[in-house]
Formats: structure tokens, sequence, C-alpha cells
């Protein structure tokens, strides 16, 4: 004669699952995504990643760089910009300057930007 079953017990793959679970929310949740592989301009990708998402409309960027002061540099053609962003880093209170290009879809939508790094003087208006 068997033992009664216990109608309870957790299928062996379940604690499994799980884990992957979590590795996937883990590895989902982290919404940054790196524009550039210079680790002094990692804040300005921070702060743009933040104000400016994929999908943000070109007049919006434009805003968002002017209000701050940024200089445009050009519009090398009608899908992108590309200007000069500066900050300061308040962990080391070093400033940073790095030459953005914003690339957009023919709807004038942001898909992405790439950083490099700007020239070290001050960025005059």
């Amino acid at each position: 004669m068997h033992p009664p079953r216990n109608s309870a017990r957790t299928p062996a793959w379940l604690p499994l699952a799980f884990v992957f679970l979590l590795f996937l929310s883990g590895a989902g949740g982290c919404k940054h995504r790196s524009h550039t592989s210079d680790s002094s301009l990692q804040k300005i990708d921070e702060m743009l990643d933040k104000q400016l998402p994929p999908g943000t409309p070109k007049p919006r960027v434009v805003y968002f760089l002017n209000s701050r002061g940024f200089r445009i540099e050009r519009f090398p053609d009608k899908i992108t910009i590309v200007a000069l962003v500066r900050q300061i880093d308040t962990d080391t209170l070093q400033p940073a300057t790095a030459r953005a290009t914003f690339h957009f879809d023919s709807t004038d939508k942001l898909i992405s930007y790439d950083l490099q790094p700007g020239p070290d003087t001050p960025v005059q208006p």
C-alpha cells in the first residue's frame, strides 16, 4: 500500500521558474541604455536618457536643448540634430562636454542619440 500523496506538494520546476523570472525582471527593469563608452559622459547620458526617451518629438528635443542653454551646432539633414551638451558632474565637480547627435525617424520622433567627447573649452552661446 502506498502512503497518501500530498496534493499541496510544489512541482520541482517551480523554484527554477521563479528564479528565471526574477532574472528576466532584473535584466528588463534596467531602463538605462548606454549611448557612449566614455565614462566621463555618463551623467550627461543619464540626464538625456531620462529627459528625452525614444519617441520624443523633434520640437521637444530642440526646446529642451535651447531651454538648458545647450548649443545646437547644426542640422546635417532633416533627421539629425547635433548639439553640444555641457554638465558639471556632481560627484567629481568636473565639467563634461559631449557632442550629442540625435537621430529622428520620418515622423520627427527621436529614435536614439549618440555621445562623443566634446571640446573642453567653455561653450559660448
